[in-house]
């Protein structure tokens, strides 16, 4: 799993930070990714990277600000123009379909894929075989989720050393046995799956917050998780002033990583009044509360690989 943001900031663009992306990739897990929120020119940040929007498979919007959705009409119609097009399912709270279908018929705009709409309440969202995503309300200034992404457990590990040492020939053996079946060889010894797998693997998981205040939703949702997303419009001591907006302060968010019993916590959704020189000093803000925090900036990747979050160089 990586996670890439493509933007990170506040409110509106500025040259260091574009409004509000996050792609969340599962190329390996399913063959797409997933986008969290479509700020403003979503679609030419995209350009920039590896992303084809014909892989495409899901979009979460967090609320119907419009640093959250401004660019979800041109990504929507530019995603037209690309062969293959598989159908693309937008959740979101109430008011997202009319938005979007409203602002497409009146541009003469024509989808040639299906797009299917979920308009969102509390509770599970999304679920097959591998993956739930839940949502919640949080506490922003009109009515605005967070999402928890869980990837259910994955099958055992195969030990294909141990396994060809006890006699079990390359082939269809060998995967009988990572799922599970126990098998018999020709000369009729029975190898057992149990002796030739290590268990289950954990899959991962992670909670991506919409613009908030410091809440009790935010922790439920963050409950364990291996990653937090977490917004930190505001630095520390400024609560007050954080408040009346409905967003957060970095330590606030450190707080709510801590009390959730998370691993990682990285925050997005930075004031354009906060310099790229000023990013470390908010990181030690909140590094007095919660020992594994980075701040977010555009085009950033990030890779969680055995409960170790990795800073992917940037191409």
């Amino acid at each position: 799993m990586e996670l890439q943001f493509l933007g990170t900031g506040a409110g509106m663009p500025s040259k260091q930070r574009n409004t509000s992306a996050l792609v969340l990739k599962l190329m390996q897990e399913r063959g797409t990714f997933w986008l969290f929120d479509c700020g403003e020119a979503t679609q030419h940040q995209m350009l920039h990277t590896t992303l084809k929007p014909r892989k495409l498979e899901k979009i979460f919007i967090t609320h119907m600000h419009g640093d959250h959705i401004f660019g979800l009409p041109g990504l929507l119609g530019s995603r037209s123009f690309m062969d293959g097009q598989e159908p693309l399912t937008i959740y979101g709270p109430i008011g997202i379909e009319e938005w979007i279908t409203t602002t497409l018929r009146i541009s003469r705009t024509v989808l040639q894929y299906k797009v299917n709409f979920v308009e969102i309440q509390e509770g599970i969202i999304f679920e097959d075989d591998q993956f739930t995503v839940e949502a919640k309300l949080l506490h922003h200034v009109i009515p605005c989720f967070g999402y928890r992404v869980l990837q259910n457990p994955l099958p055992p590990q195969l030990l294909i050393e141990k396994a060809v040492e006890m006699g079990v020939p390359k082939g269809p053996l060998l995967a009988k046995l990572k799922y599970g079946q126990d098998v018999v060889l020709e000369n009729g010894q029975t190898v057992l799956s149990q002796d030739v797998t290590a268990g289950p693997v954990k899959g991962f998981s992670i909670s991506i917050l919409g613009d908030t205040r410091y809440c009790q939703a935010s922790i439920e949702l963050s409950r364990d998780v291996d990653i937090v997303i977490h917004e930190a419009t505001f630095d520390a001591g400024t609560e007050e002033l954080a408040k009346p907006y409905g967003h957060s302060t970095i330590t606030q968010a450190a707080q709510v990583a801590k009390e959730s019993g998370a691993k990682h916590l990285i925050v997005q959704h930075i004031s354009a009044r906060f310099l790229p020189s000023q990013a470390e000093e908010l990181r030690k803000q909140g590094l007095s509360i919660f020992p594994s925090i980075q701040v977010a900036e555009d085009f950033a990747e990030y890779e969680l690989k055995q409960d170790e979050l990795k800073r992917i160089k940037n191409k």
